[in-house]
């Protein structure tokens, strides 16, 4: 029985689950003695057992592997710690991890790393804080590795202050633990934060990669900043001579661009995506997806259904959300029938589960015709299925929309009623009930609807305009 076919038994095993073929395998090396004749071997059998989910025989070959060898050497246990973060086991990282803490093995840079990426994946801050506390009482705090991992953690964890403190405690710092902490700002929406710790890295030293650039994209998307979006622009065009080579980058463009209202220069970026040294190149699915949502945004529903049809006839296969956008501007164009096709192509064409996302924009398009029962039709089939069963909350807001239009209030009723469900301080399901109360002269009912909204402290927000003036 060589290495090679244990290893290759042990991936099938994996692959399909089979905990019984693995045990069988396992005592077959205990008998024969070649358990311990690699570590190589612990290593893939541990991580066929994760893929079979038992911890408890993982814990008994890390017990066994422990009392094996002498000194300890954390080198397999790392090995296994890491192959458990990067293949999507991470609890079973962190079982390892508390493994080799209990025994006193030695935590370096390596399965400190590792851990804190596990905490990350299976968002646990209290463990990853932890690990920090273990961190700074062994020393390990200059270390940038580790450093940037623990502002990963806190940044993806909504710990954006924490994030922030462990960036400025790293002594020696890089682009990556710099873009870890732009990453936690950007999700959060904290879009000038976000640029002033641009503005900062030049001064420590540390270099815009292609992440930094889309991050201040996303920003100047965000603050619909466009003259600050065309220096980063120009700053891209100067610097990244491949930036045509960069889908994410050229996305991110489109995407700046569309969101300050500019269409045409949006459009002028898809375009060029499209030549290469002169050439003809194919796009990007990400890229047309990104102009079809700048088209969708800025009411451009008649030039986004033809630039549908365009990506349809260049044999690029449309994802979910390209479904999204193109089934909501047939609604807005009165084109029923092609939003019905564009529906029914998802499952029986592309092989694509319609979404609530999707159902939402079928009932917004019927609701617009004016088809309250076709709609309700669509909503039954939908809640008849697997994980559909509530709908959305866009779904039941279009069609309340749709029978204050045509003053239905039995069924605006039941629509408010399963909004407010799925999210109870939604203020705009409120307004838009009491819309549809007035247009029936319903005021007992208007009364007691704003009654519940003071008892629930809720308001009705104030509309503004968000645009930049002298930069």
């Amino acid at each position: 029985m060589s290495f090679n076919s244990i290893t290759k038994f042990l991936q099938t095993c994996s692959q399909i689950k089979s905990l019984i073929a693995t045990k069988i395998l396992h005592a077959a090396l205990l008998r024969k003695g070649l358990f311990f004749v690699s570590p190589n071997i612990h290593s893939e059998l541990i991580f066929t057992y994760a893929a079979c989910l038992e911890s408890k025989t993982i814990i008994k070959i890390l017990t066994n592997y422990f009392k094996s060898i002498n000194p300890p050497n954390p080198l397999p246990f790392n090995v296994i710690i890491s192959d458990f973060s990067k293949n999507g086991f991470s609890f079973f990282a962190l079982k390892t991890f508390s493994f080799m803490h209990f025994n006193g093995i030695s935590l370096d840079t390596y399965a400190l790393c590792s851990s804190i990426s596990a905490s990350s994946s299976l968002k646990k801050a209290e463990f990853g804080k932890q690990i920090h506390c273990h961190v700074t009482k062994s020393g390990w705090t200059s270390s940038v590795f580790v450093g940037s991992a623990l502002v990963d953690l806190y940044a993806k964890s909504s710990l954006i202050a924490d994030a922030a403190v462990m960036f400025d405690e790293i002594p020696f710092k890089n682009s990556v633990c710099a873009n870890a902490l732009l990453s936690g700002f950007c999700e959060a929406k904290l879009w000038i934060q976000g640029l002033v710790l641009v503005r900062k890295m030049p001064g420590l030293n540390l270099d815009y990669d292609h992440f930094t650039s889309s991050a201040m994209l996303r920003a100047c998307a965000g603050l619909s900043a466009i003259e600050l979006g065309r220096q980063v622009h120009g700053y891209l065009f100067r610097k990244f001579y491949n930036l045509v080579e960069d889908v994410f980058l050229q996305s991110s463009l489109i995407e700046m661009y569309g969101k300050c209202g500019l269409v045409m220069k949006a459009f002028q970026v898809f375009s060029l995506a499209g030549l290469r040294l002169g050439r003809e190149k194919r796009r990007d699915v990400v890229l047309w997806t990104s102009m079809l949502g700048v088209y969708g945004r800025n009411g451009h529903y008649e030039d986004l259904i033809l630039l549908f049809k365009e990506m349809l006839r260049e044999g690029i296969k449309p994802d979910e959300v390209a479904f999204v956008t193109v089934i909501s501007a047939c609604g807005h164009t009165g084109q029923i029938r092609l939003g019905l096709e564009y529906f029914d192509s998802m499952t029986h064409v592309y092989k694509l589960i319609p979404g609530p996302e999707h159902y939402s924009c079928v009932v917004d398009l019927l609701c617009r015709a004016g088809e309250l029962e076709k709609a309700m039709k669509v909503v039954n089939e939908m809640m008849l299925q697997k994980g559909h069963n509530n709908g959305s909350v866009s779904l039941w807001v279009a069609l309340l929309s749709a029978c204050s239009d045509h003053e239905n209030v039995e069924l605006g009723k039941f629509a408010a009623q399963k909004a407010l469900e799925l999210d109870p301080q939604n203020v705009g399901v409120y307004v838009k009930l009491s819309n549809l109360y007035a247009r029936l002269r319903m005021w007992d009912e208007i009364g007691q609807l704003r009654e519940t909204m003071k008892q629930r402290g809720l308001k009705k927000d104030t509309a503004f305009s968000w645009v930049e003036v002298s930069g």
